[in-house]
């Protein structure tokens, strides 16, 4: 068994002092030693501490969170400007052509033949907006042929367009591009000094012959006007309203 070592607490007595040996009441002392924290009082420093940084955490993931949703909103109004001046864009560049259908509204799309700004030698283009629902919300949806150089080319991207916007497939989707996210639309002709449904025969002038002009024949109107009808929860909701007015008419009605 291994010795133990017992150190005692006794004060040696300066040279030349009579000591006492067995009495009570000596000069011999043990030293004080400093109080130290307890296991309780270490255990509630540890729980403020976690406190306030829990704390501190919710609050920095706070403002991520909010950075990113300001983010996402701006990016969605960034989008949804590029989308109305695309709008303007395709109607400006408009192009009307002898027996050729320069713009058609059927109810569910807009159709516009025009002209491609890339090049003079690019030939036409035949744009298309629509509505369609995906992913369990309606989307404003742009589609756009590839340039077309013979009115035949011109005829079929025209039925096209049509048919991309009631049953696309596979191969028509890879030419359409998602806008913003719609809930509804309407659009609108200015014609003879009032906004009238495209589908009516209001505001038609009568041919020579007193019928109203059809298909090709039907003139470009004044103006056209959007109704969109954005979601609440985006970051413009509600009943967004855009004029266009022909620009070789001047001055411009809204």
């Amino acid at each position: 068994m291994a010795p133990t070592l017992v150190t005692a607490c006794t004060a040696l007595p300066p040279r030349g002092a009579l000591v006492a040996l067995g009495r009570p009441g000596g000069n011999s002392r043990c030293p004080t030693r400093s109080r130290g924290f307890t296991l309780i009082e270490l255990l509630v420093a540890i729980g403020i501490m976690a406190l306030m940084a829990g704390l501190s955490w919710r609050g920095i993931d706070g403002m991520a969170h909010t950075q990113a949703q300001l983010r996402q909103r701006a990016d969605q109004v960034l989008t949804l400007q590029a989308g109305l001046s695309q709008w303007a864009a395709d109607l400006d560049a408009m192009v009307q052509l002898p027996n050729t259908q320069a713009m058609d509204w059927d109810g569910r799309a807009l159709r516009i033949t025009r002209r491609s700004t890339a090049s003079s030698g690019d030939g036409l283009l035949v744009v298309a907006w629509a509505r369609r629902n995906m992913d369990g919300g309606g989307q404003w949806l742009r589609w756009q042929s590839a340039p077309l150089q013979s009115r035949g080319e011109l005829q079929a991207a025209w039925a096209r367009a049509a048919q991309w916007a009631q049953n696309p497939g596979d191969d028509d989707k890879k030419y359409e591009v998602r806008i913003v996210p719609l809930e509804q639309w309407k659009v609108f002709y200015f014609r003879a000094d009032a906004w009238s449904n495209p589908l009516s025969s209001d505001g038609l002038a009568a041919a020579p012959g007193g019928e109203k002009p059809a298909g090709p024949d039907l003139p470009v109107p004044e103006g056209v006007r959007l109704v969109l009808t954005l979601p609440a929860d985006g970051a413009i909701g509600g009943t967004l309203t855009r004029d266009w007015v022909r620009t070789t008419l001047g001055g411009g009605k809204s």
